[in-house]
């Protein structure tokens, strides 16, 4: 005990001391040595270049502020005090066996090697110079916790490329809890080399070790500005790996991460070329995954679907009928929602990927989905694009319109929109509009025309203006108090929509009533028509000279 507390006691310089006092000693001792001299003259090239290391560490200004620099010096100290040793050993006959002095002497070797590695990147990570906890006490006393956190954050990175690996274990116990009590400390220290040690980390023997380090990267994968270093120092594929046969704990991390990552199309690209699909794809359909793995990789297969070229790949590994299962039976709601993404993006655009939807009864459980209260916009999209595919008649008889109607009234304006569009390509025949009109959905349709955003404005007013068609639907949207003026209001030039054209169409069946053609005029449809004529706007013109004709006839009779 007495010794071990004179052994903590030496600073730095001393440690330095007996280190260079030490290398020409052990160098004396190998040249006595007779037995493996093979094995004595590598260890001897090793040792003949530990000045140079120790004179780099030495000439540093931070030398004697650093605690790395005295634990690096002391692992010398050891690895020299064991050569001397050996070498006295060698040179005596000492040793009981030549196996075991071989396996000695490939494990000082093994060291040696360590010591010089460690000694290098010591001083090329920057760590030394960083200022000591020391220079911070003029500032405030928040800030100087602040720089003590991410001193110590500094150093148990630079742990993660020194010394053996329980030592680095060791330090990934320390950096996950100082993770845990705030994630952004590690942002403000994470640089390529520390990014480069956690993930050759990912790919250790140690499964605890495999697991801290996916912890610490899904740390940097959730912050923002770190995908492309990961990415560019190799992170794919030991996460893919960890998929595929890491631990639970180690699994979710991996697919945390992946979720995170791939919200780049790049990256995205990246992850199925190192066959990252099939591995995902499986995370999904094991009813033993937690719900937050389970709810990741959905993630990061909804993003992969956003990359238009990937679908193909998608499809021919079964992502089709696992996604449009989780819509039944995810382990969360939100796993169901990446479904309902996923499914949106497979069917847009890819004929083949939409009949592979509806053969596989894809329409059936999206319905379903709008029938709970997960958010609908996915869902109804993937309906809109399933529209393409599936006879209107069909969807009706499905069941289509009710749920439709309950989006218009209920959901959001993004939901509300999707369900607009869908009406609109559904409403190509008389019998299909008839249907449409008596399922309730035109007071929303009516509602949507003053909604903020123009895309909402100018799919109502086309969703209307094909209903109109039909008389009936007429009579029906007579009855909304609000549906002709809403629907001169978009006539005005002012107003930057392109609903202006959907409008006029409406405004135009509308017109065949003298009631609605007088409602228009006091509403100002007249001077509005006036400029679109002028700027030569489908329709304009036409509806323009009716209701001119109309207002001509008033006068001549006398009304007003």
């Amino acid at each position: 005990m007495v010794e071990e507390k004179v052994e903590d006691s030496k600073t730095t310089e001393e440690w330095l001391k007996q280190a260079e006092e030490l290398v020409p000693l052990a160098a004396t001792k190998i040249e006595s040595v007779k037995s493996f001299r093979g094995k004595w003259k590598n260890i001897s090239a090793k040792i003949d270049q530990l000045p140079s290391k120790l004179s780099d560490l030495a000439s540093h200004p931070c030398f004697t502020k650093n605690s790395l620099c005295k634990e690096q010096l002391q692992a010398v100290v050891v690895s020299l005090q064991e050569t001397i040793k050996l070498a006295a050993d060698c040179t005596e006959d000492k040793y009981g066996g030549k196996l075991q002095m071989q396996s000695n002497l490939d494990a000082l070797a093994a060291k040696l090697d360590l010591n010089l590695h460690d000694c290098g990147l010591l001083v090329k990570t920057g760590v030394l110079g960083e200022a000591t906890l020391a220079l911070t006490v003029t500032r405030s006393a928040s800030g100087a916790k602040r720089e003590a956190i991410r001193w110590n954050i500094r150093e148990l990175l630079a742990r993660l490329q020194i010394g053996h690996m329980e030592s680095k274990h060791k330090a990934l116990d320390s950096l996950v809890e100082m993770i845990n009590e705030d994630e952004k400390n590690i942002l403000a220290v994470a640089g390529r080399s520390n990014v480069c040690a956690l993930v050759q980390l990912l790919s250790a023997s140690s499964p605890r070790i495999r697991e801290k380090s996916a912890m610490v990267i899904c740390c940097l994968a959730e912050a923002e500005n770190c995908e492309q270093l990961l990415v560019s120092e190799g992170v794919l594929p030991p996460l893919i790996r960890l998929l595929e046969s890491g631990s639970p704990l180690a699994k979710e991390k991996a697919t945390l991460s992946l979720k995170c990552l791939t919200v780049s199309a790049e990256t995205a690209r990246s992850v199925v070329g190192h066959g990252g699909i099939p591995a995902l794809i499986e995370i999904c359909q094991l009813g033993s995954t937690s719900a937050v793995t389970q709810t990741a990789a959905a993630g990061a297969l909804r993003n992969l679907s956003a990359v238009p070229e990937v679908r193909q790949c998608l499809a021919e590994e079964g992502i089709i009928s696992v996604m449009i299962n989780l819509l039944d039976s995810g382990a969360s709601s939100l796993s169901k929602e990446y479904a309902a993404d996923c499914l949106q993006y497979l069917t847009s655009g890819n004929e083949s990927l939409r009949r592979t939807v509806v053969s596989e009864g894809g329409i059936q459980h999206l319905l379903k989905y709008l029938d709970s209260s997960q958010p609908q916009e996915a869902a109804v999209g993937a309906l809109r694009n399933l529209t393409a595919s599936v006879n209107a008649e069909a969807l009706i008889t499905l069941g289509l319109l009710p749920r439709l109607v309950k989006v218009l009234r209920g959901g959001s304006l993004i939901a509300q929109q999707a369900a607009a569009s869908t009406i609109c390509r559904i409403s190509t025949s008389t019998d299909v509009r008839k249907l449409v009109g008596e399922s309730g959905c035109i007071p929303s349709l009516v509602n949507m025309l003053e909604a903020k955003a123009n895309i909402a404005q100018e799919l109502a007013a086309q969703a209307l203006a094909s209903l109109l068609q039909v008389p009936q639907n007429c009579r029906e949207i007579r009855k909304e108090e609000k549906s002709i003026p809403s629907l001169v209001q978009l006539l005005d030039p002012i107003n930057q929509n392109t609903a202006k054209k959907y409008a006029i169409q409406a405004l135009s069946a509308l017109a065949t009533s003298k009631k609605c053609k007088k409602l228009m005029i006091s509403c100002g449809a007249r001077a509005y028509l006036k400029k679109l004529a002028e700027l030569e706007v489908l329709g304009a013109k036409k509806l323009l000279e009716r209701l001119e004709k109309s207002k001509f006839r008033g006068l001549l009779f006398g009304r007003k």
